[in-house]
């Protein structure tokens, strides 16, 4: 097949596609489907499960800082300095290894969450509909498309019905694109090529039938992707990147001049170039990485427990920042179950005529499936005449109104069902109880007070017309002097306990805003059912008036936004973005680009495709309650990698200067390189179960937000606090009890670790340690260091670590020092957390 046919494929027609793609109107056949599969390898081929995790094995030891170490560690072995490397290379091993096994976990959660939301379509295939995976559709494929679907691949269009496509993420063009079947010059520009649909792009209305030409790579979309691939950084993420240059700067500086001041103290290069690695090392928050992404997929899976799929893992440090909450009110704060109220004529009386309209309007159609159509289609079907579809106008966002052609009896009736401001617009006669048929406009403002009527009392209103018709050709142009027939009334009643939920949500000082469709007197029905008592309603009339400036600040006294147009829900989500950190909850089409607009976008397991595709969570259940469990666990999962980050810069940072400065005025090194290496093994051992680790409720009841002044701060404080008992350690041993190098050694090792290991406790909780519980496996993990923090210097290899036995008289020493650091530690967490961060 010449390779311009491909990339120029809205140049030929549908039977010259159907012959180079062997396809037919019946789709492909399944044989046809596995040739072109082993033929073209068009599904990639896993890797295996051993070549995945060698590599993941290898990028632990990717940074510069390790592999630097290693370098040094491989060069003294070179010289002769075999025990050395030895036990280096074990310390490195081992952290690379505890850090595989963890990350490893963390991607099998990735996988099996990826598992749950995989996009599907309905192909055509040897004639029969079947719903596949999208990642298994093939050229030749015939899809079956419908508004909300995602398109899975660049298809050329084999029929439509008032087809409309968000084109906007290739195009920029915000608003839908009408798309028909035919054949275009070979010139025509990307945004002018209608008889095409592109991968990445979705359905607004209508439905179409198109036959599959690119995919994968191939496809437009996958073009784009491979050469300018994008990744969006959340604003946790951007802090942890920050504050690792400006570490990591700290780190290198202080590495670099303690090795040029000991070498200018001719110490040996060797030694002194692995003494300053390792303090670089040991200062470099080189776990913090995995840590993140532990405590992410931990988070992820306690979220999935909790029916919550985690798209986008990175974005569980976004959902722990969220303090306002935008949704609409239907499955969320009502039950999401119609129940129908009655058929009113426009003047309140009770009209079969109405409930038939509306029966026949709701069972044909076959574009937009709504809960409205399937309690019309699932009521009682007393005495309904039977009727032929002839055709239909599919729904669309703009219309707001969904037309059926159907033969009844001696009639031909084409029947409209939508919005009632919409259908108001469309009619010129009005159908009255006793089955005359006069000008409507008398009526009017009767029709729009017995509206406002059943608004106040919480009944949500569409309107029916209709108009007998001659004409064959079925299309929106018919949508004009109808009659109107009537009213169907619905309630969508208020859930049981949400007025708690709420409650919850607030104790969390998480913000409610709802964004509805739905008219003011329903929207205000709705807000006093859930507590407001003068709720504060703006509506899509009075957004249209509103400016930028202006609108910042009324979003944030209002409490409900009613009579919204789809695309007005991107601008509040984009003005409450100004004072909030925003989360959106929706599921139609509708709702896809407020989705996107949104800090983190949620939606649920039965929305449109595109809706699940923009979404960074998806809820397994349309519940409120679901939610507020998940902002809960991903505070935890915030609260809990900052604790890593504060033992970094406070205790380990002060620790590591502390033996830097030691080493400038001791004959010889405060701490051997391999038992920097050490020290920092076992004390970044128990973070590999931060995860697990409890969270006070202080802690949860507002938003975890980035702040890298109070990090530094922080570092400042505990730093200098580090560093003072450190100097006490050192004016102990080398001035009272005056020890020589091994034992100084062994003295300075086993209590920064014993201090570093208990610091963990004080500084995971903002209250007094003993007024918190920590996690079991974090508990665990820090007493299997302690124990064998004391074991080292006893056991039979203790020398070729540097280490030897303590006496008594210097242990008591060192674990006085040790109580009295834990105890002003605790008094200073305290202060600082009630001066720099008030709850």
């Amino acid at each position: 097949m010449p390779a311009k046919d491909e990339n120029n494929f809205w140049e030929y027609d549908t039977n010259h596609w159907f012959g180079v793609l062997n396809s037919s109107a019946n789709g492909l056949t399944q044989a046809a489907v596995n040739r072109i599969v082993q033929a073209k390898g068009l599904h990639p081929v896993r890797n295996s499960s051993f070549k995945k995790y060698f590599f993941l094995f290898l990028s632990q030891f990717k940074s510069p800082l390790m592999l630097l170490l290693i370098g040094a560690v491989i060069l003294s072995g070179l010289l002769g300095d075999t025990s050395d490397v030895i036990i280096i290379l074990f310390i490195v091993v081992s952290t690379g290894l505890l850090s595989f096994y963890q990350e490893r976990n963390a991607g099998k959660v990735v996988e099996k969450l990826q598992s749950l939301i995989s996009i599907k379509s309905t192909v055509l295939r040897e004639g029969v509909q079947q719903e596949i995976i999208a990642s298994n559709i093939v050229s030749g494929d015939i899809l079956i498309l419908n508004a909300g679907d995602l398109l899975p691949a660049d298809c050329l269009l084999l029929s439509s019905d008032e087809l409309y496509a968000n084109e906007a993420s290739l195009t920029g063009e915000s608003f839908p694109t009408r798309k028909e079947p035919g054949v275009l010059p070979v010139q025509t520009e990307l945004a002018n090529r209608s008889n095409c649909l592109w991968e990445g792009t979705n359905i607004v209305s209508g439905n179409a039938t198109a036959l599959v030409i690119q995919t994968g790579e191939s496809t437009l979309y996958g073009q784009l992707t491979k050469s300018a691939a994008r990744s969006f950084e959340t604003k946790f993420e951007k802090g942890i990147r920050d504050f690792g240059f400006f570490l990591m700067k700290i780190t290198v500086t202080l590495a670099l001049f303690i090795l040029l001041v000991n070498l200018l103290n001719h110490k040996g290069i060797i030694e002194s170039a692995l003494f300053a690695l390792a303090l670089a090392v040991g200062m470099a928050p080189e776990l913090l990485p995995a840590i993140t992404t532990i405590a992410m997929s931990a988070g992820a899976k306690k979220l999935l427990a909790k029916k919550v799929i985690v798209k986008k893992l990175n974005s569980i440090q976004n959902l722990g920042e969220v303090n306002l909450l935008c949704t609409d009110k239907t499955g969320t704060i009502t039950e999401g179950k119609i129940n129908l109220a009655g058929f009113t004529d426009g003047l309140g009386n009770e009209s079969a005529w109405v409930k038939q309209l509306a029966y026949w309007n709701a069972s044909m159609e076959s574009g937009y499936s709504n809960p409205i159509d399937e309690a019309i289609k699932n009521m009682e079907s007393l005495n309904f005449l039977p009727a032929i579809k002839m055709g239909e106008v599919p729904y669309d966002f703009i219309r707001k109104r969904i037309s059926i052609a159907v033969t009844a009896g001696s009639e031909t009736l084409f029947i409209s069902k939508g919005a009632c401001s919409e259908i108001f617009r469309i009619c010129s006669a009005i159908r009255l109880a006793d089955d005359s048929i006069v000008d409507i406009d008398p009526y009017r403002k009767l029709l729009e007070e017995k509206m406002q009527e059943h608004g106040a009392n919480g009944l949500r209103t569409i309107a029916v017309s209709y108009k007998n018709f001659q004409t064959e050709t079925i299309s929106k142009e018919l949508e004009v002097n109808m009659i109107f027939g009537g009213f169907i009334l619905m309630q969508d009643p208020v859930k049981a306990g949400i007025s708690e939920i709420i409650a919850q949500l607030k104790q969390l000082s998480v913000e409610l805003k709802i964004i509805t469709g739905d008219s003011r007197n329903v929207a205000a029905s709705i807000g006093r059912g859930i507590g407001i008592q003068e709720p504060v309603i703006m509506t899509g009339k009075e957004l249209f008036t509103t400016s930028p400036e202006a609108l910042k600040l009324l979003v944030r006294k209002t409490h409900i936004f009613a009579e919204v147009e789809p695309q007005q829900k991107e601008r509040i989500i984009i003005a409450l973005k100004q004072t909030y950190t925003v989360a959106y909850l929706g599921d139609g089409i509708n709702d896809v680009s407020a989705i996107n607009a949104a800090d983190v976008g949620i939606s649920v397991e039965n929305a449109v495709d595109a809706a699940r595709e923009a979404a960074d969570f998806v809820l397994l259940e349309k519940d409120l309650a679901v939610l507020a469990d998940g902002i809960k666990e991903g505070r935890k999962t915030f609260a809990n990698t900052l604790k890593y980050l504060y033992i970094s810069t406070g205790a380990t940072f002060g620790n590591m200067c502390s033996v830097a400065a030691a080493s400038l005025v001791l004959p010889f090194l405060p701490m051997l390189p391999k038992q920097i290496l050490l020290t920092n093994f076992l004390t970044d051992f128990p973070f590999l179960a931060v995860s697990t680790d409890n969270v006070d409720k202080q802690q949860l009841v507002s938003p975890g937000k980035w702040d890298l002044k109070l990090i530094r701060k922080y570092m400042i404080v505990f730093g200098i606090h580090s560093s003072i008992f450190d100097l006490i350690t050192f004016g102990t041993l080398y001035y009272f009890l005056k020890v020589k190098e091994a034992e100084f050694q062994t003295g300075w090792f086993v209590e920064s670790v014993i201090s570093e290991l208990c610091i963990v406790f004080i500084i995971r909780t903002h209250q007094h340690f003993f007024k918190s519980r920590p996690g079991k496996y974090l508990f665990i993990f820090s007493a299997l260091a302690l124990l064998g923090t004391i074991l080292f210097p006893y056991l039979p290899f203790a020398a070729e670590i540097g280490l030897s036995p303590i006496p008594l008289l210097n242990l008591s020493a060192m674990l006085s020092i040790v109580v009295v650091y834990i105890l002003t530690a605790d008094l200073l967490k305290v202060w600082f957390f009630k001066r720099f961060q008030p709850v």
